[in-house]
């Protein structure tokens, strides 16, 4: 692949200064008062249907989605196209069975909802304890990314020094967006993210399939050429292999993205910030057309890629091919000199780069939230704590929340960190997930059932893990000189899942035997407030 002039990385440069110094503004102007909870966490829920869409749109898409999804298409071509379809189905999932009672439920972060029928201390540090697991993981994968990433844009050389630099530039700035920004300076700028992903996505879609004169089977049969795996390239296997158990693999993780991803904190926020129910069934539409939209534009950019890049350049530059949707803009762009190739890679650059941004700060707004508003003001404060003091402690814990995403993805920034994606998803579905459809739609269910789906299903998820051979025993694992596997597959969604489920269940069932009052008296509040959880009746 060629190598692109100084003046085009010079004009990558530009664009990344124009787009830090614009959301910053943005962000500074949206910011909320010091004294106003309900601007922080809402944006004074005064965003229309479409802007919200777009915002939870823009949450949802992340760089590893944007990145690795295209990648898997480019190296692994079918599984990676299931892949793409569980993404866009998970957010189908959460419009239709979660979006509404979420948001006639909750206030400001996922704590409310679960202490709705169950309030105290235990609720709230569970429900904090679980979104720090569920969001740390993923922000250590995306600034341990930015760092590499980065280096290839701007054609730095791939040197430790480097990426620390790329690293902390990124981890500061999304501590600055989340800090300063609140829910509607983050929902800005993720609004200015999805457009111009949107756009650049489209503007490659397009090339990709003028390439082949807009035929469809033209390009597979270039991918499959490219790919070097011929008709293996359209049947499920690259990814996972080809065995029972691989395939059985396979299933768990598409289950997993499907129950965990749209569950994950950071999202289940941003339905808040919808006015009313009618808002947040517009909201979920124009997020789930954007989404959907997206991966399909996901999928033609990947078997471009595929096609016209090829799979040995690919792995060459990464070998999870993270920089495939970069180097088939340059091949797209044609001569490396021509302005055209410099506009289009800069562009496809920049948007990479606002991805990046975007979704670290909303991961950091959604940890930070519910340590400043679970943790402090309710469970160490009883929820007496003044607003102004509350959006202190919110706007300090996203500093610290930053600075130890900053200081664990330097420390394994050499290391495979792919894995800590699949944690977070496996904990989305295997302790959010039972927690809030037990908490929403089921009357008998108790404090200490809820515990148990928390705790008992991010354990799980946690501890199958590191015994997975996604962590040792494989040569593509964290650890591949080691060998402690016990758990026989990558995802742990197909045990850990159920497991979370039967927990809140159990702890439920004995909690009726044993606290027959404490149940009775959680079955009136759920009751209470169930014409107006269901059906949003006052």
């Amino acid at each position: 692949m060629n190598d692109f002039s100084s003046g085009t990385q010079a004009t990558v440069l530009i664009l990344f200064t124009a787009l830090v110094t614009l959301t910053l503004l943005m962000c500074v102007m949206a910011g909320p008062d010091r004294d106003d909870l309900t601007n922080f966490y809402t944006g004074y829920l005064s965003l229309t249907p479409l802007k919200n869409g777009l915002a939870i749109a823009g949450d949802y898409i992340s760089a590893a989605t944007v990145l690795s999804t295209t990648g898997i298409i480019a190296l692994a071509g079918y599984d990676g196209y299931v892949l793409a379809v569980s993404t866009a189905m998970s957010l189908v999932l959460l419009m239709f069975l979660l979006a509404e009672p979420l948001r006639n439920a909750g206030r400001f972060t996922m704590g409310d909802v679960l202490a709705r029928t169950m309030p105290g201390r235990a609720v709230r540090i569970a429900s904090c304890v679980v979104t720090l697991a569920a969001t740390l993981p993923f922000l250590v994968v995306q600034l341990s990314g930015a760092g590499s990433l980065l280096t290839f844009i701007l054609g730095i050389p791939h040197l430790a020094g480097a990426r620390t630099v790329c690293i902390v530039l990124v981890g500061s700035l999304m501590i600055i967006y989340a800090a300063i920004g609140g829910m509607r300076g983050t929902a800005l700028i993720q609004m200015i993210k999805i457009v111009l992903l949107l756009g650049t996505s489209v503007a490659l879609a397009t090339l990709v399939l003028n390439r082949f004169d807009w035929s469809p089977g033209d390009l597979l049969r270039a991918a499959q050429r490219g790919s070097g795996a011929g008709p293996a390239f359209l049947q499920q296997g690259l990814q996972l292999g080809t065995s029972a158990g691989n395939r059985l693999d396979f299933v768990s993780l598409q289950i997993t993205v499907v129950l965990g991803v749209a569950c994950l904190p950071h999202i289940t926020m941003r339905l808040f910030s919808a006015r009313d129910v009618p808002a947040v069934r517009r909201s979920m539409s124009w997020a789930v057309g954007t989404v959907t939209t997206f991966c399909l534009l996901v999928i033609v950019m990947g078997t471009g890629a595929a096609a016209l890049v090829g799979s040995r350049y690919i792995t060459a530059a990464d070998p999870h091919g993270r920089t495939s949707v970069l180097m088939l803009s340059r091949v797209l762009g044609g001569d490396a000199a021509s302005a055209g190739a410099t506009i289009l890679y800069a562009a496809v650059a920049g948007t990479v780069f606002i991805t990046l941004l975007s979704s670290v700060a909303g991961m950091t707004l959604a940890a930070a939230s519910s340590l400043a508003h679970d943790l402090f003001a309710h469970a160490a404060r009883r929820g007496q704590a003044a607003p102004r003091t509350e959006m202190t402690v919110a706007a300090w814990t996203s500093v610290a929340v930053g600075t130890v995403a900053i200081v664990l993805s330097t420390l394994v920034q050499n290391w495979d960190v792919g894995v800590l994606t699949t944690l977070a998803i496996c904990i989305g579905a295997s302790a959010v997930a039972p927690a809030l459809t037990y908490s929403l739609f089921w009357r008998g269910f108790t404090r200490t059932g809820l515990l148990g789906s928390l705790y008992g299903g991010a354990a799980c998820a946690l501890v199958l893990m590191v015994f997975s051979k996604a962590v040792s025993g494989t040569p593509s694992a964290v650890f591949p000189n080691a060998d402690f596997a016990l758990f026989p597959m990558q995802s742990t969604g197909l045990v850990s899942i159920p497991f979370g489920y039967l927990a809140g269940w159990l702890g439920s069932r004995l909690d009726h035997r044993r606290r027959a009052a404490e149940s009775r008296e959680n079955q009136r509040l759920y009751e209470e407030s169930e014409a107006r959880l269901l059906a949003a009746v006052e």
